[in-house]
């Protein structure tokens, strides 16, 4: 697994915490050196000391990605460093903020989801999968949720945006396919990380109900995505893309349903025997 990329450049945006966080440290395991983007300075420092503490590569690219600024200057970075052509993208950034109801969102609501969701993965895409499709290869890896694949409510512009990387994913993966280029996307729920902490998830319930709720019996961890991309970014998907993989540990498959308390069976009313 500590050289399925070696020799390969790898960019990642948002990649000092969370899932990115997850996703850098795990690529630059596997021999990538990581070119690193992030909005938080210190995180991104951290970032790139574990990194480089563990032994592997990485560049740092101070920055908001949602600015033409910050992608240009990423993409400058991440050539320089590959000596032309980057080898893996993957387009992490994304914001999860429960909104409300749509009736009372506003314009302006709809288009920070947009930046902070779907605008950036077009840019950073069009700025650097050219490159890879003259080389003739290339593997990008879109970070979605599983709250594009069902309704969420109080969520509909931020899971409409998500639905759009889902399809932008698919339609991508089939326009650039004979370039050689790879696109496909993960998405995640139920992951422990600073935006979506394990004790914003249980809002002060019951941990044990954690193993009702999740037909895998825990929440997720960064590493858990960080895997499945890696797989995606490598060879040992050689033959997929255009596919949006669930990283949940079950939850879409169950489509509602939860084990019932006293273990006896299930239920789609869930804290219900």
């Amino acid at each position: 697994m500590d050289s399925l990329l070696e020799g390969r450049v790898a960019v990642i945006s948002g990649g000092a915490a969370g899932i990115g966080g997850g996703i850098s440290r795990t690529l630059a395991a596997a021999g990538a050196h990581v070119v690193v983007n992030d909005i938080d300075e210190a995180l991104l420092g951290t970032a790139i000391d574990d990194i480089s503490s563990a032994g592997g590569a990485a560049t740092p690219v101070h920055g908001d990605i949602r600015e033409a600024a910050t992608v240009e200057r990423l993409a400058e970075v991440a050539t320089t460093v590959a000596g032309g052509a980057v080898d893996v993208l993957v387009n992490n950034v994304g914001d999860y903020r429960p909104g409300g109801r749509f009736l009372r969102s506003t314009p302006e609501n709809w288009r920070t989801l947009y930046e902070r969701n779907l605008g950036h993965v077009f840019a950073c895409t069009h700025a650097l999968a050219g490159g890879m499709a003259e080389k003739g290869s290339g593997s990008i890896v879109n970070v979605s949720t599983v709250e594009a694949l069902r309704g969420i409510p109080g969520n509909a512009v931020y899971a409409s945006f998500n639905a759009a990387v889902n399809t932008f994913t698919k339609s991508l993966a089939v326009e650039l396919g004979r370039d050689g280029v790879r696109v496909n996307a993960v998405a995640p729920d139920l992951i422990d990380t600073l935006q979506t902490s394990r004790e914003s998830m249980l809002r002060g319930r019951d941990p044990d109900m954690v193993r009702h709720w999740v037909p895998l019996g825990r929440f997720g961890r960064p590493d858990d995505v960080a895997d499945v991309v890696l797989f995606l970014a490598s060879d040992l998907s050689r033959f997929v893309t255009g596919q949006i993989i669930t990283v949940d540990g079950g939850t879409t498959a169950a489509s509602g349903w939860y084990l019932r308390t006293d273990e006896k069976g299930w239920t789609n009313t869930p804290d219900q025997p």
